[in-house]
């Protein structure tokens, strides 16, 4: 059977298993548009507003499902804008196909018309960066594509699609399923002297993340730490992946890292490292352990050869995944519990912070959800100041789930709500988002209104770039500059998409709001009247100011 290039791809998709996809059109790429025309319910497309808003969508899919977001952008411009959800999703860890249309085969290196050299421009953000020139080599390169996005740790791939080669007949069959790979278990020598060394510490800690763990990986880890009574971290912006009420929980370790999750990185005497890899933020700055031998005991197990020594010499590197990883522990005892039981203890006081001086208070708004919220709720948020109240001030059970970009890119928060809508549309989808962060990629609502994937939205408006202020604050205080932002009127903005949407003025005005947005059968959006003065939980706008300037007296 004879078919084009457009209709070889979209076939190798939907039998690898690929469901749903996110884009912008464009004429480069009209072949695979075509061939998408008569996909649906096999492979859906949503038309997306923005490239940048489509590729995190795919890169939240990803993150989401733990297989590949597939996102279809044009050439030149589109790829460009396209390219903040590759970053996010490499750093994240997170499965993505990005496919890009090309200029044709015949007018390559001429500087053609939104020409570019995607193998040069995504070498160093994507996983795999590769152009398909031959049409029969579709389900080749396809193939690859699609285990490398999601074997050893998990990433995008970045996939240039020439014009020509898109309409060009080939009789090349398409791929029927996806390649069947055994992920890496550890070895029992290395199990052997893993558990040595945790009978023999004084003071050990779990530092768990990253993608790829199942069900069964989850439950084993947490049994293993619950019956040895060994703290459990999770790296930045995975709390998701364990259980937060269990007892061996204490916390994240991320921006704003509290000061009992940085002592017991730094006091532990082993770290137990299960699928993470070493970022500034998990480290706060590469500070918590000495580079490249840490003062700790290093056990580090990854599902990725090349994240076992990148940064820190371990002293037991184990090439595994983590769920195989997990399921081979054997449970261990020592003198600890203290050690536990304390850093749990402040976890669990963490919550408790004074009330904000702010008309909307979100001490009170996440207490009153902590309670509310379904269990298998899907929390997502972008980046500022405001991530501060779903990272550090929710609580994830075994089936709730956050999407937030470790790369922290702002705008990542709504496009990924309406991913997790499009993914799961019958769970409770929440995005935290603040006013800048919000009009970073807005106009996905309008994504959100025709795929009728709709979540709830709360913008925390407080009418600054609060992230940067506060470093303006510390760095220059009194000395504002580009940062104090004049706002639309969100609720008209939401409402001309088919949202519901309402101002929330006051504290007390937040729970009869949110019953109402959760009852919308169209999502909502609720503006938040939140004070600038309420930068963070724990010090105030005047308070940061002031110590800045008394500090500046002294030098």
């Amino acid at each position: 059977m004879m078919r084009n290039g457009g209709e070889l791809l979209v076939e190798s998709l939907i039998a690898l298993g690929a469901r749903k996809s996110f884009g912008v059109p464009g004429e480069s790429y009209l072949a695979v548009l075509d061939a998408l025309h008569d996909t649906k319910g096999k492979l859906d497309y949503i038309l997306c507003r923005n490239e940048g808003g489509a590729a995190f969508m795919a890169a939240a899919y990803g993150k989401l499902t733990n297989t590949p977001g597939l996102c279809f952008v044009t050439r030149g411009p589109g790829a460009t804008n396209a390219s903040i959800g590759v970053h996010t999703a490499m750093q994240d860890s997170a499965p993505m196909l990005l496919f890009i249309g090309q200029v044709g085969t015949d007018m390559t290196g001429r500087e053609a018309f939104q020409e570019i050299d995607y193998r040069a421009m995504f070498g160093t953000v994507a996983k795999w960066a590769v152009q398909i020139d031959q049409v029969e080599r579709i389900p080749e390169i396809l193939a690859r594509a699609w285990t490398v996005a999601t074997t050893g740790r998990p990433g995008p791939v970045v996939i240039a699609l020439p014009e020509d080669m898109l309409t060009s007949l080939t009789d090349k069959s398409p791929l029927t399923a996806p390649a069947k790979i055994a992920f890496p278990a550890p070895q029992v020598e290395a199990m052997t002297t893993a558990q040595q060394m945790l009978k023999a510490a004084k003071k050990p800690v779990i530092l768990m993340g990253g993608t790829n763990w199942t069900e069964t990986g989850r439950s084993a880890l947490q049994s293993f730490a619950e019956q040895s009574d060994i703290p459990v971290v999770a790296a930045f912006r995975y709390q998701d992946q364990f259980d937060n009420f269990s007892s061996a929980f204490v916390g994240e370790a991320g921006v704003g890292m509290l000061p009992h999750v940085k002592a017991l990185i730094r006091d532990a005497d082993l770290i137990l490292a299960i699928n993470v890899r070493f970022g500034e933020m998990t480290t706060d700055g590469y500070t918590l352990l000495d580079v490249p031998v840490p003062q700790q005991n290093l056990i580090h197990a990854h599902p990725s050869d090349a994240e076992i020594g990148k940064i820190y010499v371990p002293d037991l590197g184990i090439h595994a995944c983590p769920n195989s990883f997990a399921q081979s522990l054997q449970p261990v005892s020592g003198a600890w519990t203290d050690w536990r039981k304390t850093a749990r203890d402040a976890y669990l006081a963490s919550f408790d912070a004074p009330a904000q001086p702010s008309p909307v208070d979100m001490v009170a708004v996440m207490t009153y959800l902590r309670d509310r919220l379904p269990e298998d709720v899907i929390l997502t948020n972008g980046a500022g100041n405001f991530t501060v109240w779903p990272n550090k001030f929710a609580k994830f059970g075994t089936k709730a789930r956050l999407l937030a970009p470790q790369s922290g890119a702002m705008g990542y928060g709504v496009p990924a709500a309406i991913a997790a809508k499009v993914a799961e549309p019958e769970r409770m989808v929440i995005c935290f988002a603040g006013d800048g962060d919000f009009q970073m990629n807005c106009q996905e609502l309008g994504s959100a209104m025709q795929a009728g994937a709709q979540p709830i939205i709360l913008i925390l408006n407080n009418g600054i770039y609060g992230t940067i202020r506060a470093h303006q604050e510390k760095h220059y205080p009194a000395r504002v500059s580009g940062t104090t932002m004049e706002n639309p009127d969100f609720v008209a903005l939401a409402k001309s998409y088919r949202f519901h949407a309402e101002r929330v003025e006051t504290t007390a005005d937040f729970a009869a709001a949110f019953e109402r947005a959760a009852a919308s059968k169209t999502g909502a959006v609720l503006e938040l009247n939140i004070s600038p003065e309420a930068l963070t939980p724990r010090q105030t706008l005047s308070q940061m100011r002031a110590a800045a300037l008394a500090a500046k007296e002294m030098a």
